[in-house]
């Protein structure tokens, strides 16, 4: 079966206040390196049962800012993918991008190197909300590295936008959301902003030094995001994400059906399946660290656990609720060999009643009143 690739590149210019993934503000980094480690563990990785012989459906370079790095060096890194399991032809191969850190000869070179969707962090087009989120770029930079996409040639590439940042408006969002939907991207990811602990936004926010805008109006803006986004071609197929018409990202589904995925890279994560179950690992989160292990052994992994089934059809319900379409009760049944009401006979009966799961054809999804309430109703399997 084929499996999704994921590249963490962790290298940033500067680290974003509210970013909790595992990214290093550096002046300088080890390219040559750290493009040599990822592939040492790639070969590595090929020659195991989970992978060896399976074909690559989706390559994701995440970060990080991967757009640091020299189009040669990813032209590399697919090129190893290639050989090592092969890449089938219409696979969609992703690169993210600050829009601060890119040219037109940089973007046409990712294109050259194989990459056919770009993901850029907009975030806003606010200078003072850009300023607050510590972002590196202007305005005028989005819109120009959209221009530049277009121009390289790109049919896809997604915006990252952020909402319910403390200052923000109604009105700002919606200009934002305009602003967006201007530039002609495929897809649009707009995350409402949270305090993650750990990030300097949440050590601000317990010592009192911001304020999160009230629940009230985070959710009046994600009502806002839900309803505007769609009014201009984008419709809403995961809690976050939002795609014209057949340019869903097709890497996050895997994560979002649970299917297999290989993460290489300092911090990377990644599942196999197995039956009903199957086994998660994680690599060591230091750069350094990460290319001293793999120089070694060509693996870096820092722990793992094995997933039973009851594991696994708990994370497969919620996984696949964060999709607008939810998921079908056959399809559960395929795959665990048993009824999604029987195992989860209580949670499913109490959020049914409650009106924030609906049962339709078949298939379980969120309600609207579900999407607002989606953590709360997730946590019911956990």
């Amino acid at each position: 079966m084929a499996f999704s690739l994921y590249l963490h590149i962790p290298y940033c210019h500067a680290k974003c206040p509210y970013c909790d993934f595992n990214s290093h503000a550096a002046s300088s980094w080890p390219e040559a390196e750290y493009t040599q480690a990822l592939i040492a563990e790639m070969r590595q990785r090929s020659k195991e049962p989970a992978w060896h012989g399976e074909r690559i459906k989706t390559i994701f370079f995440g970060g990080g800012t991967p757009s640091l790095f020299d189009p040669r060096s990813i032209a590399e890194l697919i090129e190893r993918a290639d050989q090592l399991f092969g890449i089938e032809p219409l696979a969609e191969i992703t690169l993210e991008a600050n829009p601060g850190t890119i040219d037109q000869a940089k973007i046409s070179g990712f294109k050259t190197a194989g990459v056919n969707r770009m993901s850029f962090g907009a975030q806003s087009f606010n200078p003072a909300i850009l300023k607050f989120l510590g972002r590196i770029h202007s305005a005028e930079q989005i819109r120009e590295a959209a221009r530049m996409t277009h121009r390289a040639g790109f049919s896809r590439f997604n915006l990252d936008l952020i909402f319910a940042v403390p200052g923000q408006t109604s009105e700002g969002l919606l200009y934002d959301i305009e602003q967006i939907v201007a530039l002609e991207p495929d897809h649009v990811s707009a995350y409402n902003l949270t305090f993650e602990e750990g990030t300097v936004f949440f050590a601000d926010l317990q010592r009192g030094r911001i304020q999160s805008l009230p629940d009230e109006m985070q959710a009046t803006m994600f009502a806002m995001v839900r309803g505007e986004l769609p009014l201009r071609g984008f419709p809403m197929y995961e809690i976050s994400n939002y795609a014209q018409a057949g340019h869903e990202a097709r890497h996050n589904l895997t994560y979002w059906h649970a299917e297999s995925y290989l993460g290489l890279g300092a911090g990377a994560h990644s599942f196999a399946r197995s039956g009903p179950g199957g086994r998660r690992w994680w690599n060591e989160r230091a750069p350094s660290r990460y290319i001293e292990a793999t120089s070694k052994t060509g693996i870096a992994e820092a722990g793992n656990e094995p997933i039973d089934a009851r594991t696994a059809m708990s994370e497969y319900v919620f996984l696949n609720l964060r999709l607008r379409a939810g998921f079908a009760l056959v399809g559960f049944r395929d795959r665990f060999g048993c009824d999604f009401f029987e195992t989860f006979a209580q949670q499913s009966r109490d959020l049914l009643d409650a009106g924030l799961l609906i049962e339709s054809s078949d298939r379980i999804f969120l309600s609207d009143r579900g999407l607002e309430l989606a953590d709360s109703v997730f946590a019911e399997f956990v």
